[in-house]
Formats: C-alpha cells, sequence, structure tokens
C-alpha cells in the first residue's frame, strides 16, 4: 500500500493556546444536548449521541484544515443515518445500533479513501440548487418529525409529515407542559443569541428544563436511562453480514454529509484568508467516522452552528475541537444527571438548529433566474419529501435531474447554419459539438445535400465551434467517410486550436487546415 501524502498526516500540534480551552469548554457545554438530540434523530439511545461526540472530535482534530471546525453528530448525517437504517432495523433496537457502527465505519472508509485519492474536490460537484433543495427538504423533514414531541404527542407511525400534520390538527392532545418546554427552550437559544452570540442558552434551557422536571414530577417522555460509563463502548463486533445492504447509503453520507463541513471550512478560511485543502478535510472526517464506530456510535460529521461557536469562543487551533471530544468524554460518568430532561427540549433544540436549512427565499430565486435550475431545486425538495425516510433517493434524484438539464443545455447550444458555394455545400456549426449534438450537424448536412442535389463537396467550417470533444470527432468522421464513400468530397476548415488535437486522431485526412481559425 502506498503511503499516503504528507499533507494528509497529523500535524504536530503545540500546546493548546487558553482561547482553545475557552472555545473548546463553550462548545462541549452546547454540544452535549445537542448530540442527545441527534442520536435520537438517528434511531438511536440519546446516550450514543455522547460517544459521537467524544472520540470523533478528538480524532477530527488531528487531521482537520480548518481551526474552527468541529466534528460530532450533525442533524443532515443524523437523518441521512436514519433513512439508511430504519428500513433494515428497528429503530433504537440492539440490531439498529450495531447497523449504526457499522454504517459508520463504512463513511468512514470511503471517506478515508476519496482523500487518499485526492477526491475531496467532490464536494463541488452538488450543484447549489441540489444543496438547496435537498436542505430544505431534509429541514422540513427534521422539524416535523419533532413537531409530536414539543408538542407532547405520541408519533402514529404513519410517517414523519402524516405524524406532524395529525399532531397539529389535533390541539386537545397537546400536553401543555411539554409544549411549555419547548417554548422556553426555543425562547432562550433564540432570545439569548440576540444577547449575546456566547449566550448558552441551550445549557441554561437543557438545565432548567431538567430541574423543573425532577420538582415538579414531569409524567412526560424524557430521556431516560443514561449509561454513566467513563467510556464509550469500545467495539469491533460490527454486523459484517449487512455490508452490501449499507454501502450505497453510505456512499451517499460519505459525500452528501461532506458538504456541510466543506461548506463550513471553506466559508471561514475565505473570511481569515486561511488556507484550506478539501482533501485533508475529507480525510480528516474519514477518520472522525472510524473513531465513532468503534465508540458503538453513528456517522458524523462538521457542525456549522458548533463551529460558528468555535470560532466566536476565539479558537485559535484545533485543539479546540479536540478539548470539545475531551469534556464530552469527561461528562460521561454525569451523563445520569440528564435522565430527566423532558424529550420536548430535545425537539425544540433541533428544530432551532435546523430552521436555518429551509431557504424558501433562495427556491423562489432560481424561478427569476434560471428555470432549469429551480426546476432542479424543487425537484430534489419534492423528491426529499416523496422518499422519506430514504432522503438520500433525493439526493440522488436531485442529481440526475441536475445532469439532465446539463445535458439538455449542451443539446440546446448547438445550430447549424448552411449556405451554397457552386458545387460547395458549407456548413456552419456555432457552439459545442460532441456525440449529443452531432445528430444535428449530421441531420443538417443531409437535409441540405438533399436539397441541393448540384452539390459535390461539403465545407464543415468549424470557426464557430467553441469545443470538439473526442467522441464528437469520432462521430464527424464517420459522417465523412460516409460521405465520402457515396462521393461526396468533404473537408473541415478553421479548426479551432482548442480542438486540433481531438481531431487529428479521427479527422486528419478532412482537415484542410487547422490553422485558419479566426
Amino acid at each position: 500500500m502506498t503511503a499516503p501524502p504528507q499533507d494528509l498526516l497529523p500535524k504536530r500540534l503545540t500546546a493548546p493556546a487558553g482561547a482553545d480551552v475557552v472555545a473548546g469548554l463553550t462548545v462541549a457545554l452546547v454540544a452535549i444536548p445537542q448530540s442527545l438530540a441527534y442520536a435520537e434523530l438517528a434511531g438511536l439511545p440519546a446516550q450514543y449521541g455522547l460517544y459521537a461526540s467524544a472520540l470523533p472530535a478528538m480524532a477530527a482534530a488531528a487531521f482537520v484544515s480548518s481551526r474552527y471546525l468541529q466534528t460530532g453528530p450533525v442533524a443532515l448525517t443524523a437523518l441521512l443515518s436514519f433513512g439508511a437504517l430504519s428500513s433494515v432495523a428497528q429503530p433504537f433496537s440492539p440490531d439498529y445500533i450495531r447497523l449504526a457502527a457499522l454504517l459508520a465505519l463504512l463513511v468512514g472508509l470511503f471517506r478515508l479513501a476519496l482523500g487518499l485519492a485526492n477526491l475531496g474536490r467532490l464536494s463541488y460537484l452538488l450543484s447549489d440548487p441540489v444543496l438547496t433543495g435537498f436542505t430544505t427538504g431534509a429541514a422540513i423533514l427534521i422539524i416535523s418529525s419533532q413537531v409530536p414531541k414539543v408538542l407532547g404527542v405520541q408519533a402514529g407511525g404513519r410517517g414523519v409529515l402524516a405524524d406532524a400534520v395529525s399532531a397539529l390538527g389535533d390541539p386537545s392532545g397537546w400536553q401543555m407542559a411539554a409544549l411549555l418546554f419547548a417554548a422556553t427552550t426555543a425562547a432562550a437559544v433564540v432570545g439569548g443569541r440576540r444577547l449575546h452570540p456566547l449566550f448558552p442558552g441551550v445549557l441554561v434551557s437543557v438545565a432548567g428544563a431538567v430541574m423543573a422536571s425532577r420538582l415538579l414530577g414531569y409524567s412526560g417522555a424524557i430521556v431516560g436511562e443514561l449509561d454513566g460509563g467513563l467510556l464509550p463502548p469500545f467495539t469491533i463486533n460490527f454486523a459484517w453480514e449487512s455490508v452490501p445492504q449499507l454501502l450505497l447509503p453510505a456512499l451517499a453520507i460519505a459525500l452528501v454529509g461532506f458538504a456541510e463541513p466543506a461548506s463550513i471550512a471553506r466559508t471561514f478560511a475565505a473570511a481569515e484568508r486561511l488556507p484550506w485543502n478539501a482533501n485533508k478535510e475529507m480525510f480528516g472526517q474519514g477518520v472522525a467516522n472510524i473513531a465513532s464506530a468503534l465508540s458503538g456510535a453513528f456517522p458524523v460529521g462538521g457542525s456549522f452552528s458548533r463551529s460558528s461557536l468555535s470560532r466566536l469562543a476565539g479558537a485559535r487551533s484545533p485543539w479546540a475541537g479536540a478539548l470539545t471530544g475531551l469534556a464530552v468524554l469527561i461528562a460521561l460518568p454525569l451523563a445520569p444527571l440528564l435522565e430527566a430532561l423532558p424529550t420536548a427540549v430535545l425537539g425544540a433544540v433541533i428544530i432551532v438548529a435546523v430552521a436555518g436549512l429551509i431557504k424558501f427565499n433562495q427556491l423562489l430565486g432560481y424561478i427569476y433566474e434560471s428555470r432549469p435550475q429551480a426546476l432542479v431545486a424543487f425537484g430534489t425538495l419534492l423528491a426529499t419529501l416523496v422518499f422519506a425516510p430514504r432522503v438520500e433517493l433525493g439526493v440522488m434524484a436531485g442529481i440526475a435531474l441536475a445532469i439532465g438539464v446539463h445535458l439538455y443545455r449542451e443539446l440546446a447550444t448547438l445550430t447549424v447554419h448552411s449556405e451554397q458555394l457552386g458545387e460547395t455545400l458549407r456548413v456552419s456549426p456555432q457552439g459545442v459539438i460532441w456525440f449529443g449534438t452531432v445528430p444535428e450537424v449530421d441531420y443538417q448536412v443531409r437535409n441540405q445535400l438533399a436539397a441541393h442535389s448540384g452539390a459535390t463537396s461539403v465545407e464543415l467550417d468549424l470557426r464557430g465551434v467553441g469545443r470538439l470533444d473526442y467522441t464528437g470527432a469520432a462521430a464527424l468522421a464517420r459522417l465523412g467517410e460516409e460521405l465520402n464513400e457515396a462521393g461526396i468530397l468533404v473537408r473541415l476548415i478553421n479548426v479551432p486550436p482548442g480542438a486540433a488535437r481531438a481531431v487529428r486522431v479521427h479527422l486528419e485526412p478532412l482537415i484542410e487546415s487547422t490553422n485558419q481559425h479566426s
């Protein structure tokens, strides 16, 4: 096996600055309650969120390219994980938990391989319309999944959207205490941000809710039993027999789930004129997911809200992320203190965290800016909602739509003009020639020859061709051979310099001059 590129290897870190310690602890206070919420969103007992926040954050810190990136459970990856696993096993069951760890391992291995192959740039391949449509659809599903929790209503199991509509449509079933906990949490988090960006609204609301739940004897749904062990339950006992079922979902999570940390790191790097390495980030996220798998947890990614908080808290190096993970690890024995936490609070935490992912303004903007891209965005949104909980299929549908729009545009980029010059028919394509547009050239040439029966030769004037690819050149060569065999001389003129290399292989006999481009 070849050694990994030097820029992917962990770099020796200097001692953490005081600001890193402050940032790490600040983020940990938010990460602990968020991780409980995201574990339940992924279909696992809440304590597995703590496992996914500890060692993965510490492992990623050694490889990250961004000093601010905070790794751990995130909403979109949790939803993708739920979609991949819920069709294979019953959520919250022992089999489901084993499969979640295997999924994290596969995601980690895919990301390691992509990083080693210098394919981190794949994060750019998901177009903005696809990402906007998917994240909006995913956010709608996430919020809908939390509606029964914040209302204190038992989900009916008829589907995320159906359960949310049913809960909202029956106010008589709402539990006022749960609704009050949720509203207070949302107010504390949102209002706290307005007071100061570093105000620990999540921590304050969680601590207050736990005390109120214990003192008042809250009878609604609570987090319940949490393991107070000193360390995560390390495991290598993966459900290997289920690898074939999880390969495609794991690849989808590896690519789609990387878009968020990649976007975070790129944004912060641009804002502060710092370098950023997509391959290193991909590799680091792979290491983090393998650490999560060994911790018995589920796939993880980069958190936008926690990374932003780390930056606001003054992080100076990746030590901040490592210290966040260490703080969560140290806090594991104290997890039982949160057993009385109402799940309505966790629902509110999730809703507030993902509400910003709904981007209707941007979706509407596509209608005015580009109808084809609006089709891609809204198509991805609709597919994400329709295929729920298999939301990764929504992304694939969006990618297929984007490719379809691209192919349509490529097909529509070519126009063909012709003129009769004595016994010569000059045909002048304008645009891009590839195997998909050559049929239009073929059609025009044959039609014009039929209309001008006296023509004995055809000139293909490529002056207006912006790109001629290899397959397009091969197709033109076949057209030339067929017409030559029919006694009609075919030659090319004004071949663009950029196309010369592509056409030489197939079209050298037809080229009158490759240097007449003007």
